[in-house]
């Protein structure tokens, strides 16, 4: 009868001991608990950086929307043009409406040039 209640106890004992490192030891609840910390810490800051960067391309693209609408507005209002462009411009009050030929196409429709 000994025999059975003393296994009985060494089997309940090795049980509790193999819990308490299951849940006291490396990887137990309290190293769990420190990790689940940080890895919220570690969202937050995620998030945080996540939402800097979204301003900071809303702030690029609206510097080069900038760009372009004052480039557009200087094409139109004061009419610049880039170095290697040409600007036609033809007023219809005018009665006669001229359009220009590039160069290149004047050179080869000229008679001298044939």
């Amino acid at each position: 009868m000994a025999l059975p209640r003393l296994s009985t106890v060494l089997l309940l004992l090795l049980l509790a001991v193999a819990l308490g490192q299951l849940w006291l030891g490396d990887g137990g609840l309290p190293q769990v608990r420190r990790l689940q910390a940080q890895l919220d810490a570690q969202k937050q800051r995620n998030e945080a950086q996540r939402a800097a960067n979204q301003r900071l391309v809303a702030e690029v693209e609206d510097l080069r929307q900038g760009l372009e609408m004052v480039e557009e507005r200087a094409r139109a209002d004061l009419g610049m043009v880039k170095p290697d462009e040409i600007l036609v411009q033809y007023a219809p009050s005018a009665p006669r409406s001229t359009v220009a030929v590039p160069a290149a196409a004047a050179a080869a429709a000229s008679p001298a040039s044939r």
